[in-house]
């Protein structure tokens, strides 16, 4: 079975820092793009971070640019999210996803892009 696992949520306060990781099994991701996604209360599912297969290219929402880092590992098939400077707005639940469609606007195609890891909850206290 195809899986995206992600670990590395957690609580932790305004200004400090988390990685997010997120491990491929039963395939490997490595010629696919990934990003992370995440989605807070009431709110629809947003791109935070994506990057290309061989991780030339990458794309941050404008919430996370100089704070967040994506980055990948595809001997360990493994995608991260390096988030320091953490806010109270970026409490969410956070996605990995791999593309699956193979265009280079992937991340924003909706869910139907993409093969999706379960959310891991991140809170930012005040």
């Amino acid at each position: 079975q195809q899986q995206l696992v992600v670990s590395g949520g957690g609580l932790v306060q305004a200004g400090g820092s988390l990685r997010l990781s997120c491990a491929a099994s039963g395939r490997t991701f490595s010629s696919n793009a990934m990003g992370w996604f995440r989605q807070a209360p009431g709110k629809e599912r947003e791109v935070v971070a994506a990057i290309s297969w061989n991780g030339a290219s990458t794309y941050y929402a404008d919430s996370v640019k100089g704070r967040f880092t994506i980055s990948r590992d595809n001997a360990k098939n493994t995608v991260y999210l390096q988030m320091n400077r953490l806010r109270p707005e970026d409490t969410a639940v956070y996605y990995c996803a791999a593309d699956k469609t193979g265009g280079s606007k992937w991340y924003t195609l909706g869910t139907a892009c993409c093969y999706w890891g379960q959310g891991t909850q991140v809170t930012v206290s005040s």
